[in-house]
């Protein structure tokens, strides 16, 4: 009769309120369990958000003690404003040394584009829009990404793997005038189409994903291994011809959309190189101005950070280690298809990125990782890794987003 009751909504007699709300919580819609869990992170990085401000001194973005708006929109988001009231200019920027300089190239269209966008209907001014934005698509995020690991996890550990993602340590970044959270909406209903296996339906996500942040090749790649997976094991688990033209088809443009930008940029400016010279301009602070040379980046920011052998060495045993949690059983309860794409975006990482401060939020679109770490059901083990997250949260604004003096650790 108690179980009944609770069905119908009512609260059980002698029961207290803490119980009823614990019954009430279990028989919410998921997508409700999941804001709630949304909600309350976003409550707790706020807090810190501003407890950080309001230490915050005078800084090449804001006066002293900063609102909350303005905190939110420094470093990068200072560049998506430019982008959304000036553009991408047409002549690149050179410095003393005749180096093409950092500019606004660096950064892709959509999300500037959409807060402009915004603003024009609503009249609201960028920071607190740009703000607004980005928590619209975390939600989103949480939202799909629940899906996600409903289709590979219990309803428990799924709702988990959205609390780890929500308190995650780079989570204040959901709510800041970046892109990431837009991208991560983005990629988190690519990967969930892949899993279901609507590959037409990628074709419009694909298009506006890879001009959101770079990502196209990385997907592309990780398209075409699920081509090669699926015809391996079709015996067991039929891939029609219809399906395999039409997934290899996304592949391709996928691909094509891995270069649309830098082939943008080129014809903007004349300069086929235009988006590479602008992204190497950035590590230039660290190793001067060299070429790109694929999958070396790693190991002179290795050599650079610790020196040889110690710091190539450290990149080697990072990658072995890497490929081994690709293969435990943790990460293989995760299925193929998301294994597949932490697999194919940290071989593009690998081949292009040079590391320093910001690796980590270039790690986020890996995210589909907690799902591994939500699968233990200790309360102790859960709370734990939760605390953890909200202490990671302060120490990397802490290190990343607050800005001290001459600071040469952007987030």
């Amino acid at each position: 009769m108690q179980h009944a009751s609770a069905e119908r909504g009512t609260e059980p007699r002698g029961s207290n309120p803490l119980t009823a709300l614990r019954v009430r919580y279990r028989l919410s819609p998921w997508w409700l369990r999941v804001m709630a869990v949304f909600l309350l992170s976003r409550i707790v990085t706020t807090t810190l958000v501003l407890i950080l401000a309001s230490v915050q001194l005078a800084n090449p973005w804001t006066g002293d003690h900063p609102d909350y708006f303005s905190f939110a929109n420094m470093w990068d988001g200072r560049w998506y404003q430019i982008i959304s009231g000036w553009g991408y200019p047409s002549e690149l920027p050179v410095d003393a040394t005749g180096h093409v300089a950092e500019n606004a190239w660096a950064f892709m269209p959509v999300y500037p584009l959409l807060v402009r966008g915004l603003m024009e209907v609503t009249g609201i001014p960028w920071a607190p829009l740009a703000v607004f934005v980005s928590l619209a698509a975390a939600l989103g995020t949480a939202l799909l990404f629940y899906r996600m690991m409903i289709r590979v996890l219990p309803a428990g550990s799924a709702l988990f793997a959205v609390a780890l993602f929500c308190f995650a340590p780079l989570s204040p970044l959901l709510q800041f005038a970046y892109a990431e959270s837009l991208y991560l909406m983005l990629l988190a209903l690519a990967l969930l189409l892949l899993m279901e296996r609507r590959y037409a339906l990628l074709f419009p996500v694909i298009a506006v994903m890879a001009l959101t942040r770079p990502s196209g090749l990385a997907f592309a790649l990780a398209l075409g291994l699920h081509v090669v997976y699926r015809f391996a094991v079709r015996r067991r688990d039929p891939f029609p011809a219809r399906e395999a033209v039409l997934a290899a088809s996304v592949a391709l443009f996928s691909a094509v959309m891995g270069v649309a930008w830098l082939l943008a940029a080129a014809v903007a400016t004349g300069d086929l190189s235009s988006y590479t010279d602008t992204e190497l301009s950035w590590r230039s602070a660290y190793i001067g101005h060299q070429e790109l040379v694929p999958f070396t980046p790693w190991f002179q920011s290795a050599d650079w950070w610790l020196g040889s052998p110690l710091g190539p060495a450290l990149v080697v045993l990072l990658i072995v280690g890497f490929a081994a949690l690709l293969f435990t059983p943790a990460v293989r309860r995760l299925g193929v298809d998301l294994r597949i794409w932490v697999a194919s975006y940290a071989l593009y990482l690998l081949a292009v990125f040079f590391p320093q401060s910001s690796v980590f939020r270039l790690l986020m679109p890996m995210f589909p990782l907690l799902g591994a770490l939500a699968v233990p059901r200790s309360r102790v083990y859960r709370g734990a890794l939760l605390v953890i997250g909200v202490a990671l949260q302060w120490g990397w604004l802490l290190i990343g987003w607050g800005v001290d003096g001459l600071d040469w650790t952007p987030p």
